[in-house]
C-alpha cells in the first residue's frame, strides 16, 4: 500500500464532505470547484501553513506532531475511527513487511467463548479471520468451524459468500462497514502482506468492493447493531459488542446479546433448544 497516496486519498476525501457552513466558515462568494472545504480552509482552520498542509496532502508532510494531527482531525470533523486512521497514516516513518504469523486463541478465551451459551460469540483476528466460534455463532452466522481454513473469515463469507446476502438482513450496509473495518485494519498494519492479499482478492472477486473501498470510510469496530434472517426461526437482532482481548490486542471477542423479552430473544432460545447437543444416555451398570 501506498503511504503517500493513502495520505492524499484519505485526506481529500474527509475535505471534500465537509462544507464550508459545517465547519463554520463565512460565505466568501469564491466559486468553488470542488465540493466541500479548500485546501487553505483547512490549513486555516487547522492553524497551520497552506503550503504545509498541501504537502500533507500530497504525502510529503513527513511525520506530523500529534498537535497537528489533532487540529487536522477537528478542522475535517473526523469521528474517533477516522482520527485513529489518520493517525496510522501520518504517524509512522515506514511501513514495516511483516512476517505472516498465525492468530491463535489461547486456551483461558477458548473456555470463556465456549462457556456463553446462551448468544452468539466468536472470536476474530485484525485480519477478520475467525478463529474460534461458539455453537450459537455457528447457527446464527455461519459453521466456520465446517469451512476450509481459508475461508474462515468475515469479510470473505460477507462480501463471496451468496448464503451472507440472504442470511444478513442489511447486507449492503453489513458489506460497507466490512470494508470500513478492513481499510483501517490495512492503515494499522501497512506491511501485513496477507492483508494485502485479502484486499486484492475481494477487489478482484466482488463488484461492489472497490466503490467501498476507494471511498476512503473507516471503522473501528466497537459495538453496534446486527440483523439476521434465519431460515428457521426468522428475523432477529443483535446488539453487539467487541472486546479488546487483554494481553492480544489483535484479537476481540465479539458477542452478540439480544434484548430481554424481546422477538428477537425468544428467537435464540428456540433456536438454543432445537441446536443443542443431546445429552448422552449413560450405560446401565453391569451386574
Amino acid at each position: 500500500m501506498d503511504r503517500g497516496s493513502e495520505i492524499a486519498d484519505f485526506l481529500r476525501t474527509r475535505r471534500a464532505r465537509v462544507t464550508p457552513d459545517q465547519a463554520g466558515l463565512p460565505d466568501d462568494r469564491r466559486v468553488r470547484r470542488v465540493p466541500g472545504l479548500r485546501r487553505d480552509e483547512v490549513a486555516r482552520l487547522a492553524n497551520v501553513s497552506t503550503e504545509y498542509y498541501t504537502r500533507l496532502e500530497q504525502g510529503r508532510g513527513g511525520n506530523p506532531s500529534p498537535e497537528v494531527l489533532d487540529a487536522l482531525a477537528s478542522a475535517l470533523r473526523l469521528d474517533d475511527s477516522e482520527r485513529a486512521h489518520l493517525v496510522d497514516l501520518c504517524g509512522r516513518k515506514a511501513a514495516r513487511r511483516s512476517r505472516p504469523v498465525a492468530q491463535r486463541v489461547r486456551q483461558g478465551l477458548l473456555l470463556t467463548l465456549q462457556s456463553l451459551e446462551s448468544v452468539p460469540a466468536f472470536v476474530i483476528g485484525h485480519r477478520m479471520d475467525v478463529l474460534a466460534v461458539n455453537r450459537l455463532g455457528r447457527e446464527v452466522i455461519a459453521d466456520f468451524d465446517a469451512m476450509p481454513a481459508a475461508e474462515r473469515n468475515i469479510a470473505r463469507f460477507t462480501l463471496l459468500n451468496p448464503a451472507a446476502r440472504e442470511r444478513i438482513a442489511d447486507w449492503e450496509q453489513a458489506g460497507a462497514d466490512t470494508v470500513a473495518v478492513l481499510r483501517f485494519q490495512a492503515g494499522r498494519h501497512p506491511g501485513d502482506r496477507q492483508l494485502a492479499d485479502l484486499v486484492g482478492e475481494l477487489t478482484v472477486r466482488c463488484p461492489e468492493f472497490s466503490g467501498w473501498w476507494n471511498d476512503h470510510h473507516v471503522l473501528r469496530r466497537t459495538h453496534g447493531v446486527k440483523r439476521y434472517r434465519h431460515p428457521v426461526v426468522g428475523d432477529m437482532e443483535f446488539n453487539y459488542e467487541s472486546f479488546e482481548v487483554p494481553g492480544d490486542p489483535e484479537q476481540a471477542l465479539c458477542v452478540y446479546n439480544v434484548e430481554p423479552g424481546s422477538a428477537s430473544a425468544e428467537a435464540l432460545r428456540l433456536l438454543g433448544s432445537w441446536t443443542s447437543p443431546r445429552a448422552e444416555v449413560a450405560p446401565e451398570p453391569r451386574a
